[in-house]
Protein backbone atom coordinates (compact mmCIF):
# COMPACT_ATOMS: atom_id res chain seq x y z
CA UNK A 1 0.00 0.00 0.00
CA UNK A 2 3.06 2.27 0.08
CA UNK A 3 2.57 3.32 -3.57
CA UNK A 4 -1.14 4.03 -3.17
CA UNK A 5 -2.61 7.35 -2.11
CA UNK A 6 -2.99 7.46 1.68
CA UNK A 7 -6.50 7.21 3.10
CA UNK A 8 -7.54 10.72 4.14
CA UNK A 9 -9.36 10.85 7.48
CA UNK A 10 -11.39 13.50 9.27
CA UNK A 11 -11.72 13.11 13.05
CA UNK A 12 -15.01 14.34 14.51
CA UNK A 13 -15.22 14.21 18.32
CA UNK A 14 -15.92 16.89 20.91
CA UNK A 15 -13.19 15.55 23.23
CA UNK A 16 -9.74 16.88 22.21
CA UNK A 17 -7.97 14.17 24.19
CA UNK A 18 -9.71 11.42 22.23
CA UNK A 19 -8.93 13.14 18.93
CA UNK A 20 -5.27 13.30 19.98
CA UNK A 21 -5.29 9.60 20.80
CA UNK A 22 -6.85 8.68 17.46
CA UNK A 23 -4.38 10.91 15.62
CA UNK A 24 -1.45 9.19 17.32
CA UNK A 25 -2.76 5.72 16.46
CA UNK A 26 -3.50 6.58 12.84
CA UNK A 27 -0.31 8.60 12.43
CA UNK A 28 1.70 5.44 12.99
CA UNK A 29 0.30 3.97 9.74
CA UNK A 30 1.97 4.97 6.47
CA UNK A 31 -1.25 4.60 4.46
CA UNK A 32 -3.48 6.67 6.78
CA UNK A 33 -3.42 10.46 6.97
CA UNK A 34 -5.51 12.68 9.27
CA UNK A 35 -6.43 15.78 7.25
CA UNK A 36 -8.56 17.59 9.82
CA UNK A 37 -10.36 17.59 13.16
CA UNK A 38 -13.85 18.73 14.09
CA UNK A 39 -15.12 19.43 17.60
CA UNK A 40 -18.81 19.26 16.74
CA UNK A 41 -21.15 17.87 14.12
CA UNK A 42 -21.70 21.12 12.24
CA UNK A 43 -17.95 21.61 11.88
CA UNK A 44 -17.63 17.99 10.73
CA UNK A 45 -20.12 18.58 7.91
CA UNK A 46 -18.36 21.81 6.88
CA UNK A 47 -14.92 20.17 6.85
CA UNK A 48 -16.25 17.13 5.00
CA UNK A 49 -17.51 19.45 2.26
CA UNK A 50 -14.26 21.42 2.06
CA UNK A 51 -11.65 18.68 2.60
CA UNK A 52 -13.47 15.71 1.01
CA UNK A 53 -11.77 13.09 3.21
CA UNK A 54 -12.16 9.43 2.33
CA UNK A 55 -13.48 8.58 5.80
CA UNK A 56 -15.00 10.60 8.63
CA UNK A 57 -14.47 9.00 12.04
CA UNK A 58 -17.65 10.34 13.64
CA UNK A 59 -18.62 10.45 17.30
CA UNK A 60 -22.34 10.05 18.01
CA UNK A 61 -22.97 12.67 20.70
CA UNK A 62 -21.55 16.10 19.89
CA UNK A 63 -22.71 19.71 20.37
CA UNK A 64 -24.50 21.81 17.71
CA UNK A 65 -25.19 18.77 15.53
CA UNK A 66 -25.01 15.15 16.70
CA UNK A 67 -23.31 12.38 14.75
CA UNK A 68 -26.57 11.05 13.28
CA UNK A 69 -27.60 14.41 11.84
CA UNK A 70 -24.07 15.12 10.63
CA UNK A 71 -23.91 11.73 8.92
CA UNK A 72 -27.24 12.35 7.21
CA UNK A 73 -26.08 15.77 6.01
CA UNK A 74 -22.91 14.30 4.51
CA UNK A 75 -24.76 11.43 2.82
CA UNK A 76 -27.57 13.66 1.54
CA UNK A 77 -24.97 16.00 0.00
CA UNK A 78 -23.73 13.03 -2.05
CA UNK A 79 -20.15 13.71 -1.07
CA UNK A 80 -17.55 11.05 -1.95
CA UNK A 81 -17.09 10.57 1.78
CA UNK A 82 -17.88 7.56 3.94
CA UNK A 83 -18.73 7.76 7.64
CA UNK A 84 -17.54 5.38 10.34
CA UNK A 85 -19.46 5.90 13.59
CA UNK A 86 -17.94 5.69 17.06
CA UNK A 87 -20.21 4.77 19.95
CA UNK A 88 -20.35 3.52 23.52
CA UNK A 89 -22.71 0.83 24.78
CA UNK A 90 -24.70 3.34 26.81
CA UNK A 91 -25.54 5.22 23.59
CA UNK A 92 -26.64 2.21 21.54
CA UNK A 93 -29.98 3.74 20.64
CA UNK A 94 -28.27 6.30 18.41
CA UNK A 95 -26.53 3.73 16.25
CA UNK A 96 -29.63 2.43 14.43
CA UNK A 97 -30.39 6.01 13.48
CA UNK A 98 -26.85 6.49 12.23
CA UNK A 99 -27.07 3.38 10.08
CA UNK A 100 -30.37 4.52 8.63
CA UNK A 101 -28.74 7.89 7.92
CA UNK A 102 -26.17 6.17 5.72
CA UNK A 103 -23.18 5.41 7.93
CA UNK A 104 -20.88 2.71 6.58
CA UNK A 105 -20.42 1.07 9.95
CA UNK A 106 -19.71 1.58 13.60
CA UNK A 107 -17.15 0.77 16.26
CA UNK A 108 -17.04 0.94 20.02
CA UNK A 109 -14.86 3.76 21.34
CA UNK A 110 -12.68 1.28 23.21
CA UNK A 111 -11.90 -0.67 20.03
CA UNK A 112 -8.31 -2.01 19.86
CA UNK A 113 -6.01 0.13 17.72
CA UNK A 114 -5.48 -2.60 15.12
CA UNK A 115 -9.23 -3.05 14.69
CA UNK A 116 -9.72 0.69 14.24
CA UNK A 117 -7.05 0.78 11.54
CA UNK A 118 -8.53 -2.23 9.75
CA UNK A 119 -12.04 -0.78 9.90
CA UNK A 120 -10.94 2.53 8.38
CA UNK A 121 -9.16 0.75 5.53
CA UNK A 122 -12.23 -1.43 4.95
CA UNK A 123 -14.61 1.52 4.79
CA UNK A 124 -12.23 3.51 2.58
CA UNK A 125 -12.18 0.57 0.17
CA UNK A 126 -15.94 0.88 -0.26
CA UNK A 127 -16.99 -1.90 2.09
CA UNK A 128 -18.94 -1.68 5.33
CA UNK A 129 -17.91 -2.57 8.86
CA UNK A 130 -20.43 -4.79 10.59
CA UNK A 131 -19.66 -5.63 14.20
CA UNK A 132 -21.79 -8.80 14.54
CA UNK A 133 -22.01 -9.02 18.33
CA UNK A 134 -22.70 -5.32 18.83
CA UNK A 135 -25.19 -5.20 15.96
CA UNK A 136 -27.09 -8.22 17.30
CA UNK A 137 -27.22 -6.63 20.74
CA UNK A 138 -28.52 -3.39 19.22
CA UNK A 139 -31.24 -5.02 17.15
CA UNK A 140 -32.32 -7.27 20.02
CA UNK A 141 -32.47 -4.35 22.43
CA UNK A 142 -34.37 -2.04 20.11
CA UNK A 143 -36.59 -4.58 18.38
CA UNK A 144 -39.60 -2.78 19.84
CA UNK A 145 -38.91 0.26 17.66
CA UNK A 146 -38.22 -1.63 14.43
CA UNK A 147 -39.34 -0.91 11.83
CA UNK A 148 -39.19 2.84 12.11
CA UNK A 149 -42.80 4.10 11.89
CA UNK A 150 -41.64 7.30 10.21
CA UNK A 151 -39.74 5.45 7.49
CA UNK A 152 -41.05 4.34 4.15
CA UNK A 153 -42.26 0.73 3.94
CA UNK A 154 -39.36 -1.75 3.61
CA UNK A 155 -38.25 -2.53 0.08
CA UNK A 156 -39.75 -5.70 -1.28
CA UNK A 157 -37.65 -8.81 -1.16
CA UNK A 158 -39.59 -10.46 -3.97
CA UNK A 159 -36.92 -9.54 -6.51
CA UNK A 160 -34.38 -11.78 -4.79
CA UNK A 161 -33.79 -15.39 -5.76
CA UNK A 162 -33.98 -18.04 -3.06
CA UNK A 163 -30.19 -18.22 -2.89
CA UNK A 164 -29.91 -14.43 -2.65
CA UNK A 165 -32.41 -14.40 0.22
CA UNK A 166 -30.40 -17.12 1.91
CA UNK A 167 -27.22 -15.08 1.51
CA UNK A 168 -28.95 -11.98 2.88
CA UNK A 169 -29.99 -13.93 5.97
CA UNK A 170 -26.39 -15.00 6.54
CA UNK A 171 -25.17 -11.42 6.05
CA UNK A 172 -27.74 -10.28 8.63
CA UNK A 173 -26.23 -12.75 11.10
CA UNK A 174 -22.92 -10.91 10.71
CA UNK A 175 -21.08 -13.58 8.74
CA UNK A 176 -18.27 -12.65 6.37
CA UNK A 177 -18.23 -13.76 2.74
CA UNK A 178 -15.76 -16.51 3.60
CA UNK A 179 -17.96 -17.78 6.45
CA UNK A 180 -21.06 -17.74 4.26
CA UNK A 181 -19.19 -19.60 1.53
CA UNK A 182 -18.25 -22.34 3.99
CA UNK A 183 -21.80 -22.54 5.34
CA UNK A 184 -23.33 -22.84 1.87
CA UNK A 185 -20.44 -24.89 0.41
CA UNK A 186 -19.81 -22.56 -2.51
CA UNK A 187 -16.88 -20.34 -3.46
CA UNK A 188 -16.24 -16.99 -1.81
CA UNK A 189 -16.36 -15.37 -5.26
CA UNK A 190 -19.88 -16.73 -5.75
CA UNK A 191 -20.99 -15.25 -2.43
CA UNK A 192 -19.46 -11.89 -3.32
CA UNK A 193 -21.48 -11.94 -6.54
CA UNK A 194 -24.70 -12.81 -4.67
CA UNK A 195 -24.10 -10.00 -2.16
CA UNK A 196 -23.57 -7.57 -5.02
CA UNK A 197 -26.86 -8.65 -6.62
CA UNK A 198 -28.70 -8.25 -3.31
CA UNK A 199 -27.40 -4.71 -2.81
CA UNK A 200 -28.19 -3.72 -6.39
CA UNK A 201 -31.70 -5.19 -6.44
CA UNK A 202 -32.65 -3.63 -3.10
CA UNK A 203 -30.97 -0.30 -3.78
CA UNK A 204 -28.67 -0.55 -0.76
CA UNK A 205 -25.29 1.11 -0.25
CA UNK A 206 -23.56 -1.66 1.64
CA UNK A 207 -23.81 -4.66 3.98
CA UNK A 208 -24.74 -2.53 6.98
CA UNK A 209 -27.90 -1.30 5.32
CA UNK A 210 -28.60 -4.87 4.18
CA UNK A 211 -28.48 -6.06 7.79
CA UNK A 212 -30.86 -3.35 8.98
CA UNK A 213 -33.26 -4.04 6.10
CA UNK A 214 -33.26 -7.77 6.84
CA UNK A 215 -34.42 -7.06 10.39
CA UNK A 216 -36.86 -4.30 9.47
CA UNK A 217 -38.52 -6.43 6.79
CA UNK A 218 -38.91 -9.39 9.13
CA UNK A 219 -36.63 -11.66 7.11
CA UNK A 220 -34.57 -12.07 10.29
CA UNK A 221 -36.09 -11.70 13.74
CA UNK A 222 -34.21 -10.14 16.66
CA UNK A 223 -33.19 -12.80 19.15
CA UNK A 224 -33.65 -15.59 16.62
Amino acid sequence: MTDARPVRILLADDQPLLRTGFRMVLGAEDDLHVVGEAGDGAEAVDLARRLLPDVVLMDIRMPRLDGVAATKAIVDARLPVRVLILTTFDLDEYVVGALRAGASGFLAKDVPAEDLVTAIRTVAAGEAVVAPRILKRLLDRFAVVLPDPSAEPPRTLNSLTEREREVLIQVAKGLSNAEIARALTVSETTIKTHVGHVLTKLGLRDRVQAVVLAYESGLVRPGA
